[in-house]
């Protein structure tokens, strides 16, 4: 018999609930859609809200490059599908994507949307191997092109009201302070 599985996302703030039917394999792989579409949307989209258009911008930019760098492997690296639908296997694209979005979130805004967002990004990994879509190397592959060109492409949000540069020449250095008031 199976037993019904059901997964809570929640990324900042916002509920989502992404059950898949009696863990099936359709289930798995619907769960997996919802997950990595999901991510991918808050990571244009958190920004967006909060007028961080540089935010937005970066957060499509890095899925834009994982999504080429991608396809591109997958082209140059076929390889079956567990359930051997075709020879798109290596590396998984939800999971890539899901990863790259999941860094552009913990950069722009921080641990409090970041770690789960990871968790998410973890789970459509796992989903994918449920549903049969990938092996768990195809996923390994894909979270790490996701995590690379996420946290690479994205960078931290800046503080505008206040800065700490060090500060070095021949005869010492320092450690400036300065605060916008």
């Amino acid at each position: 018999m199976k037993h019904p599985v059901c997964t809570l996302i929640v990324i900042g703030g916002a509920v989502a609930a992404a059950s898949p039917a009696l863990a099936s394999k359709k289930g798995w792989s619907d769960a997996s859609d919802v997950g990595a579409y999901g991510l991918m949307a808050a990571s244009i989209g958190v920004p967006a809200i909060k007028k961080d258009g540089k935010g937005a911008l970066q957060a499509a930019g890095s899925l834009a490059a994982v999504s080429l760098i991608t396809e591109g492997m997958k082209e140059a690296f076929p390889e079956w599908r567990p359930d051997r639908s075709d020879r798109k296997s290596f590396p998984s694209g939800h999971t890539s994507r899901s990863f790259a979005a999941a860094a552009t979130l913990y950069n722009r805004n921080g641990k409090s949307i970041g770690i789960p967002a990871m968790v998410v990004a973890s789970f459509v990994g796992v989903a994918r191997v449920q549903a049969d879509k990938h092996h768990w190397h195809d996923v390994a592959v894909g979270a790490s092109l996701g995590l690379a060109t996420g946290f690479l492409i994205t960078s931290k949000k800046e503080n505008a009201r206040t800065a700490l540069v060090p500060w070095g020449d021949t005869k010492g250095g320092g450690v400036s302070f300065a605060m916008r008031f």
